[in-house]
């Protein structure tokens, strides 16, 4: 063993060795994994073995697609079988709801470049004829699904990484981990200590155990998971012989069931809603090639609605049934990236479906740690999503939760209950008694609409307007015609003081930084001049400066900062975090309300749009921003937690002779779209560029050479391939939620390139079991051309939308190309909601205030 790497992979499963393959295909070959026992002897020994590619989000599809296409390649390299049985799959739909869902998914992989298809049960039927269709209404065919052998795969992984030059040592128990003054990483072993540049944690079920060698607490759980085998099965061999095929995979939602074919008999798995946690704790370090106690009784609801669907398997003799431990985080995505806070601690764990996630994870990963950045969207597996809220108890809490969920419908309104609530301002009880349907924003308790008074307090969850439309409209029409108030204190806020602070931020940021008692908005940019950031900030004195942004991007920005701080201590950041809270008012009366707490002139002269101030609101200390979101005449005020009862009450009394109202989230969010402001994380991500993002007044090119500037020019120069743009939509009693495709009439008009990820292609059948599509690998991007419905073609994408309240339009915002950015053409867009394409149409002015004259008092 070398007593010297750069990097030191820790776990032996299919992600610690598609991590190390992927560091060793980049060129970094002086690396090392370590196993405390045999490779797969976690959970992937255990594991069902399937893979897909669709997931909730469109850039985990995207990594799970890549991971798909590499099987073949891995099996050339490594001179390894993975057994890859690419049979394709249904889900089946037992109601109009989740039909709906299925309609939703299929939209989605239109722009993905997925052959994704809605068919009907009797064509599920002919793939798998031990269905009984009558309990079905629909079902989706997706081509790229299969399963293949775990053991296999991760050995392949293997001997693919150590033909680059990788070293693997087994049986080799990790036992500390500490870090020396430069950095490097001192990996304390039953056979020696190996110092490493870098250390990767990929301890699976014992990832938890590995952080704490370090002082982190990731929030991973491993639950129990169940599937069981068949005895060989008459109907399942005579498919076989009459087809010449293999029986297709199978996803039952209302049966918390997945199937598919193993030999000559059926594999079958649940996700049963009384789900069991394993080892809650702590990991047992001599748990190896073990499995858990059947426990048959805990999924027989499952089973008894499976038989029921699948007559064909009631009367199966069991083979075998496989209960093992899988880790799982609180939302059901892997933990992947470097940590907070510390130096070269990367992270990838808690990923429980390891080869649909595997390669993309390892690409990801490897991307980051060689090149600085992952190389595509990662967000919804970055291991900074979660907060320091994430607690032991809470994640457990939560994975329990969202594994007895894994095949319900969530709903765009639908909040879930479990481990809440976590974080609470002063002002909660205030807001649950004023019938406040309450919000989880990155582990705070946050108003999202208010209730009549009366009625229960409570959303009916729906793919349709529900029972919050009414009532957020009334929300949104008195801040526009009077004056409203709500809670911000979700936002993320920070301090950054030091003599060389201006300069950071003029660094970091794309704006100029403010003059003393000024704000600005600017992005910020990656070095390859991709949107990472979006901030308000202003300057309070000569070396201090506030920043608010993104409250779920808070230790994603954090560990941007600390990367870039100077390693003098010139500028020293503070994140607030809940120690600073705020409320919002705003509406044509929110000035002369805000000039009745206050004893100093807050007149449009004397306190100007984009100005900051320190005064007394109420008689408590705070800083106001003439600012607001909702795009109206409007204020922030911040303050201690402390005070904000006190100002609260003061603005509700003050408020009083205004109409004032209360108003939540939602409402907020409607107002947005009147002025075509866009959010972070759905208009502003890292895949795009802040000249496509529509930020091009806050991108000062001249200034300073700011990181992503050099990118940024390029992209200027040579003009965006795509561009934001906000849509008025003709739609029916639904509205956009994201990432619904946009079809354009283009007349067989290239716009360029959509990159698309591919996967292999499978075979389709008919209802009489007749093949349709042959089988054929499909790689690299895609001319928008490619998705058509004769002259009609898929060429963008939703990111966000909604219905705006007072204009009475419903709205969404998204990507098209540039060429088409500036067209407001009646009859050349529509977009697909639920199913149906509906036409919109361009609105280049918000239709709110277009000219800002509101805002500015």
């Amino acid at each position: 063993m070398k007593s010297h790497v750069k990097a030191v992979v820790i776990g032996g499963g299919v992600v610690g060795c598609s991590v190390l393959y992927h560091l060793a295909r980049s060129g970094w070959t002086d690396i090392m994994l370590i196993e405390r026992s045999e490779l797969t002897s976690g959970s992937s020994w255990h594991a069902a073995g399937g893979f897909h590619t669709l997931n909730g989000d469109p850039n985990v599809a995207k990594l799970q697609a890549y991971t798909v296409q590499l099987y073949k390649e891995l099996e050339e390299i490594s001179g390894q079988s993975c057994s890859l049985h690419l049979t394709g799959g249904v889900m089946l739909a037992d109601s109009p709801e989740r039909m709906d869902f299925l309609r939703l998914a299929h939209a989605k992989g239109r722009y993905l470049g997925m052959d994704t298809e809605l068919i009907t049960p009797s064509e599920a039927k002919a793939m798998f004829p031990l269905m009984d269709e009558s309990h079905f209404v629909g079902a989706m065919w997706d081509p790229v699904e299969g399963h293949l052998d775990p053991s296999g795969t991760t050995i392949a992984y293997s001997k693919a990484a150590k033909k680059l030059g990788a070293e693997i040592v087994l049986r080799n128990p990790v036992r500390e981990l500490t870090q020396e003054a430069d950095g490097t990483w001192n990996v304390i072993t039953e056979q020696g200590t190996v110092r490493a540049e870098h250390v990767v944690n990929c301890g699976g079920l014992w990832a938890r155990e590995v952080g704490r060698m370090v002082g982190v607490e990731l929030p991973v759980l491993a639950m129990e998971h169940m599937y069981l085998l068949t005895e060989p099965m008459p109907e399942v061999e005579a498919f076989n012989r009459e087809t010449g095929r293999e029986m297709v995979g199978v996803l039952d939602f209302k049966g918390e069931i997945y199937t598919r074919q193993e030999r000559n008999g059926i594999l079958l798995g649940t996700y049963e809603k009384a789900c069991k946690p394993w080892s809650p704790v702590n990991t047992p370090w001599d748990f190896g090639h073990e499995l858990l106690a059947p426990d048959l009784d805990r999924i027989a609801p499952s089973l008894e609605i499976g038989f029921k669907h699948f007559p064909g398997i009631a009367n199966a003799g069991i083979k075998q049934v496989i209960n093992g431990p899988f880790t799982f985080a609180p939302d059901g995505n892997p933990l992947v990236g470097p940590v907070q806070g510390l130096t070269n601690y990367w992270v990838a764990c808690g990923v429980m479906a390891g080869f649909s996630q595997g390669g993309g994870v390892g690409l990801a990963l490897s991307n980051w740690m060689v090149d600085g950045d992952p190389g595509f969207d990662v967000w919804g597996m970055d291991v900074a999503r979660f907060g320091e809220w994430a607690s032991l108890r809470y994640t457990n809490a939560k994975v329990r939760e969202n594994y007895s969920r894994r095949f319900s419908i969530r709903f765009p309104n639908e909040e879930l209950p479990a481990a809440r609530p976590a974080q609470t301002t002063p002002l909660y009880d205030t807001m649950v008694a004023q019938n406040a349907v309450m919000g989880d924003s990155w582990g705070l308790e946050t108003p999202l609409w208010f209730a009549p008074e009366g009625s229960e307090p409570r959303d009916i969850v729906s793919f349709h307007r529900s029972n919050d439309f009414e009532h957020v409209g009334n929300e949104v029409r008195a801040v526009r015609e009077r004056v409203g108030v709500t809670e911000i204190a979700n936002f993320a806020k920070y301090a950054v003081s030091g003599p060389a602070a201006e300069d950071f931020l003029n660094r970091l940021m794309t704006n100029r930084m403010p003059k003393t008692g000024r704000i600005v908005l600017t992005p910020m940019l990656n070095e390859f001049g991709k949107l990472i950031g979006d901030f308000t900030i202003a300057k309070t004195g000569d070396e201090c400066f506030m920043i608010w942004g993104s409250s779920a991007a808070q230790k994603y920005h954090m560990r941007w900062f600390e990367k870039h701080l100077p390693k003098d201590g010139s500028v020293r950041i503070h994140r607030y975090d809940q120690t600073l809270v705020g409320l919002s008012i705003a509406g044509p009366k929110s000035q002369a309300l805000l000039q009745k707490l206050v004893d100093v002139d807050v007149s449009s002269k004397a306190f100007r749009f984009m100005d900051f101030r320190e005064m007394a609101v109420g008689g408590a200390p705070c800083m106001v921003n003439r600012i607001t979101y909702t795009g109206d005449l409007g204020y922030e005020i911040w303050m201690e937690p402390a005070y904000e009862r006190l100002v609260y009450a003061a603005i509700k009394d003050a408020g009083a002779e205004f109409g004032i109202v209360d108003f939540g989230m939602r409402a907020l969010l409607s107002m947005r779209l009147e002025k075509n402001f866009p959010t972070w994380f759905r208009e502003l991500r890292p895949i795009y560029g802040p000249f496509e993002g529509g930020m091009e007044r806050f991108i000062k090119l001249e200034k300073n050479d700011f990181i992503g500037r050099e990118a940024a020019a390029r992209e200027h120069a040579d003009g965006p391939k795509l561009a934001r743009v906000s849509f008025l939509v003709d739609a029916l009693d639904a509205d956009v939620m994201g990432d619904e495709p946009i079809w354009a009439k283009v007349n067989g008009t290239d716009f360029g390139t959509i990159e698309k990820p591919h996967g292999y292609g499978a075979p389709r059948f008919d209802a009489a079991g007749k093949e349709t599509r042959s089988s054929e690998a499909d790689h690299g991007a895609s001319s928008v051309r490619g998705i058509h419905d004769g002259e009609w073609s898929v060429i963008g994408w939703v990111t966000s939308g909604g219905y705006a309240h007072f204009v009475g339009k419903s709205m969404a915002q998204g990507y098209v190309p540039a060429a088409l950015a500036n067209d407001e053409s009646e009859g050349l867009f529509e977009i697909e909601i639920l199913g149906q394409r509906r036409p919109a149409r361009i609105n280049i002015e918000p239709p709110f205030d277009p000219s800002g004259e509101k805002m500015r008092g």
